[in-house]
């Protein structure tokens, strides 16, 4: 009984695994089945028509047929249409008319899909074809245009013209600004607004005010590239303006600045131009002369000269500062108002310096010629007066570093101990005796030295009109002084 209950059991056993395997492979073929039909989207395109609706071959052929016959280009493409699927063939002169034929046969109804079998012309006779048709268009189209045009043009010139007309008048440009240059840039900038406003006029007579905002963008980006090629150039201009408003300096002026000096031959629109007194020419960028520190010698005729002379340590100093003073107001280029001056300046080593300046009017006399002169005349007095100039004295040793003490001058006879060097024998200096003769006159010349200035004269005459310097003997301080 065990045995045969046993063999009827293993029979039920493999019969629920086939049954499971053969749920499982059930499942498994129906999933997709399942995916399919929850992913299902709506048709895309038009519905395709079935029954009574739908619209014959025919129709859909003659209706494209008709279309390609009105339109350039399409007149050559041959159409057939089964089932509502339309195939279109033959050659195209461009590849945008084969993309324009699918379009329009997209658009017909009852058309279900496009076969596009179309080529593109290359044969160069078909090919130019389009690009003459294009031509001869758009040379008809400029002459049914060409009276416009003149219109505009005409328009644009006489707005030009007054503008012109209005600008190269001196007033009130002038009465609205006294400097030269600032006036010309300012009827430039009138000049060419009444030059955008013509434009403007001549644009919306031809209908095409749209192009404007267009141009303005392009002048705009090409200006800003511009600016920043020619930054430095546009600093150096605007430096110009502001310096021929201010007027620093004036022509003929002699200055200083950078480290340089000379005489101003004029101020351009990019630099400034000097002319050292050797002759030679310096150019300045104005962006460099507009933040630089200026020293301008001929803004004020009234010059000071100063300079230093030593007398001996035991001189009396203050007949030896009464010499120096008369000296100075004797002479003739010295102006007595501010009054010449004296003063001890420091004790040296041997010496005493005295501090001795006098004023000049550089309109009459050479600062550095009245200097020398001054020097020259102020030496000759005091040496006249007994007072010595003394060199300087320096004492000498010649051991080892123990001083050597000084010993009166021995006898011819005499020697030195043994063991011992002989002392250094010390020779007194001669003092300077005074100087007996009368100072001399006065021989040297003092007056200006026009050579440089009768240089820059000539440059500035080459160029009379290239100036932008103002010579009317006022400045940015106002009226200059006189004496």
């Amino acid at each position: 009984m065990m045995r045969s209950n046993r063999s009827l059991s293993q029979p039920s056993l493999w019969s629920s695994i086939w049954l499971a395997m053969l749920v499982i492979m059930l499942g498994l073929a129906l999933v997709p089945r399942i995916a399919l039909a929850q992913d299902s989207v709506e048709p895309a395109g038009p519905t395709i028509e079935i029954g009574d609706g739908v619209i014959s071959d025919n129709e859909i052929r003659s209706r494209i047929q008709k279309i390609f016959r009105e339109i350039e280009g399409l007149n050559r493409i041959f159409v057939s249409v089964s089932s509502g699927v339309v195939s279109l063939n033959g050659q195209v002169e461009e590849a945008t008319l084969a993309r324009k034929a699918e379009d329009l046969v997209s658009r017909v109804a009852g058309v279900v899909a496009i076969e596009n079998r179309l080529t593109e012309q290359t044969a160069v006779t078909e090919r130019l074809k389009p690009v003459i048709g294009r031509f001869e268009t758009r040379l008809q189209q400029s002459l049914d245009y060409l009276p416009l045009l003149l219109v505009a043009g005409l328009v644009w010139l006489l707005i030009g013209a007054i503008g012109w007309f209005v600008t190269t008048r001196k007033q009130p440009w002038d009465w609205l600004t006294p400097n030269a240059f600032i006036a010309d840039l300012l009827r430039q900038t009138v000049w060419l607004a009444f030059l955008m406003f013509g434009a403007l006029m001549a644009l919306d007579i031809l209908g095409a005010t749209a192009v404007l905002g267009t141009i303005l963008g392009a002048v705009g980006i090409i200006g800003l590239a511009i600016g920043f090629a020619v930054k430095d150039t546009v600093e150096n201009y605007i430096a110009s303006i502001l310096l021929s408003v201010r007027q620093p300096f004036q022509p003929r002026d002699f200055i200083a600045l950078e480290g340089m000096e000379g005489f101003v031959i004029r101020l351009t629109s990019r630099a400034t131009i000097l002319m050292d007194v050797d002759g030679n020419h310096i150019r300045i960028p104005n962006a460099t002369v507009f933040k630089a520190n200026i020293v301008n010698y001929s803004r004020n005729p009234e010059r000071r000269f100063l300079f230093e002379l030593g007398v001996d340590a035991d001189s009396v100093l203050h007949e030896a500062l009464a010499v120096c003073h008369e000296t100075l107001d004797g002479l003739g280029f010295v102006l007595r108002h501010p009054e010449p001056g004296a003063w001890i300046e420091k004790v040296g080593d041997s010496n005493v310096l005295i501090g001795v300046s006098g004023w000049i009017n550089q309109t009459e006399t050479d600062f550095i010629k009245a200097r020398s002169e001054a020097i020259r005349t102020v030496k000759t007095a005091l040496e006249h007066a007994g007072f010595a100039l003394p060199e300087p004295i320096y004492r000498l040793r010649f051991d080892n570093g123990v001083p050597i003490p000084a010993t009166e001058p021995s006898e011819p006879g005499d020697r030195p101990a043994a063991g011992r060097k002989p002392a250094a024998t010390i020779t007194p200096v001669p003092e300077t005796q005074p100087v007996d003769a009368e100072p001399t006159e006065q021989v040297t010349d003092t007056g200006v030295d026009e050579a440089v200035l009768k240089k820059v004269d000539d440059e500035r005459q080459q160029e009379p009109g290239g100036d932008l310097l103002s010579a009317n003997g006022k400045d940015e301080l106002g009226e200059r002084p006189k004496t």
